[in-house]
Formats: C-alpha cells, sequence, structure tokens
C-alpha cells in the first residue's frame, strides 16, 4: 500500500466530456484524512487465498450467473447463455461465470495461472466489501479514490495528464476499435492486463484508469454533492441508495460509447451486481 498525506482538492469536473446524468460537476474543494491505499488492484491470487482461506461464496456463485461480454464466450458455454442484457446486448448473462471462470464455466483461472496476476472480477460491491474486511481494510471512499487516482495533478483529464496517448504511448487498458465488434487490442490486451501492467501515477498506484472498474463505498446520487446535505470534509455520499458508485473506467471503455475512463467519470452499479470488468482495489485509514 501507499500513504497518501490527504488534504484540500479539486474533485469532479467542469467538462462536458461526460454524461449529465452521473454528474461529474461542478467541481468543490474537499478535504480528505490521510489514508493508505493498495498501489495495485486486488488480483485473482489475493481473492483465491480469501476464498480458500474462508469458504466465501461471491454473489455469481449464489444466483449462478454472471455478466461476460458475449465476444468472450466460448462455444462450448454458448448455451449456458441466459439472456442479454437489453440496454447493451454485448452483455450476456452466462450460467456458471463466475470469479474463477471468468468467461464461463469452460475454463478456468488455474488453467492459465499468469492469470493470478489480473484483477478479480465478477465480484459485487457485498464481495469487494466482504474481501476488504477480512484482509483489516474498507473499499475507498469516492472522494479518496479521486484523491489518489488524480496522483497530485490538479483537474487533469487523466492520471498522467490531459492527453490519451502521449508521444503514442499506451497508457491504460481501454478498447480500442469500433466498439462492440472490434478491438485492435493496440495497447497489448483485449480483456484484463496484469494488475502492474503500463506505468503508475504520481502516488505510485497502477491501473487507476481502464483495465477493471472500482467499486467504491459510497452510494450514488448524481446530485448529492450540490445538494445542503453534503460534506466537503472526507464527503461519504448519502447514507442510502440504490446502487454503489464506482470509478476509473475498464477494458471496455471507448469513447464512442463509455469514455468514463477519465479520471473525474463516475458510474454505479446495485450492490449485488457482477460483470467481467468490475474489480476493487482497498484502503486503510493512516493514524
Amino acid at each position: 500500500m501507499v500513504r497518501l498525506d490527504g488534504g484540500s482538492f479539486t474533485m469532479g469536473t467542469d467538462s462536458d466530456a461526460g454524461f449529465p446524468q452521473d454528474g461529474e460537476g461542478p467541481t468543490r474543494e474537499v478535504t480528505v484524512e490521510p489514508f493508505y491505499v493498495d498501489k495495485f488492484a486486488v488480483t485473482n491470487a489475493q481473492f483465491l487465498e480469501f476464498v480458500r482461506e474462508t469458504g466465501y461464496t461471491t454473489d455469481a456463485e449464489r444466483f449462478g450467473w454472471s455478466f461476460v461480454f458475449e465476444n468472450f464466450v466460448k462455444d462450448a458455454d454458448r448455451d449456458r447463455i441466459v439472456q442479454n442484457a437489453s440496454a447493451a446486448p454485448w452483455w450476456a448473462a452466462v450460467e456458471g461465470a463466475d470469479w474463477l471462470h471468468p468467461n464461463g464455466p469452460g475454463e478456468s483461472l488455474l488453467d492459465d495461472r499468469s492469470l493470478l496476476k489480473h484483477p478479480v472480477t465478477h465480484v459485487s460491491w457485498r464481495d469487494a466489501a466482504a474481501y476488504a474486511d477480512w484482509a483489516g481494510k474498507r473499499l475507498p471512499t469516492e472522494a479518496e479514490w479521486e484523491y489518489a487516482a488524480r496522483g497530485r495533478l490538479h483537474q487533469r483529464k487523466f492520471p498522467w495528464g490531459d492527453e490519451l496517448r502521449p508521444d503514442g504511448e499506451h497508457r491504460c487498458n481501454i478498447w480500442q476499435g469500433d466498439f462492440p465488434e472490434h478491438n485492435t487490442g493496440d495497447d497489448g490486451y483485449v480483456q484484463t492486463a496484469p494488475v502492474n501492467e503500463y506505468e503508475p501515477n504520481g502516488h505510485g498506484l497502477y491501473n487507476v484508469s481502464g483495465n477493471v472498474w472500482e467499486w467504491c463505498a459510497d452510494w450514488f446520487d448524481a446530485d448529492y454533492h450540490t445538494t445542503d446535505a453534503y460534506s466537503y470534509d472526507n464527503p461519504t455520499g448519502p447514507e442510502t441508495g440504490r446502487e454503489r458508485v464506482m470509478r476509473g473506467g475498464s477494458y471496455l471503455c471507448h469513447r464512442s460509447w463509455c469514455n468514463r475512463y477519465r479520471v473525474a467519470a463516475r458510474s454505479k452499479n446495485t450492490p449485488d451486481s457482477s460483470t467481467g470488468n468490475i474489480g476493487f482495489r482497498c484502503v486503510v485509514a493512516a493514524t
């Protein structure tokens, strides 16, 4: 983990590059207390250790299915597709897909042990919170996440600056090509990348843009930060809600559909949802 001293920073954006329904703006000055944050997203190896020690069953395993990007479903598992998401038909609900079988039950992470260094996916918010508790950590607040992701840069679009590919160099794992038909994989990966891939940000954190979405502790509300209830000192979001905040974007993000790999971008999902592009990292308060 990396210790961050905390302090004040400008959260959100006033840019119109995002989606009004996400509530990225307006910008506001907030303060966070010192905390430690994982340098990397939680890996498959770490989650495997957690499951082996505790016998934990994820939401996807209990439900019997999870969402897989349809292009990744093997021919042998296509009869296990229960349905496709109506708003995003490239997401297929596959019986037997879970964190250990991210593309469906026909193959396991343990078939390719290099994948143990990749971020765990198909974990719900509840699964992530359970892991964090076991590890003696917690999920970051949305403010902590953005403070960490910015890496000391003020109001930059990405953790490394304003250019997506400075000097033509790929700095994150997102979609290249025509979404959702063809991903060229020019950044080196079509699915997840190892958690230590690409250059870290100014705080030494890896893959805070792209690769996998990261769960935050907060309930999602697009307008909460514009209300009198909002605290600018260690904000934690509303007390209740239907969906939890996700940050950072994923390997499926593309400017034509989801340009939420920008550091101010935000999204949401229900706490029991799991997909092949959602993971997490943890934090600990600094004492």
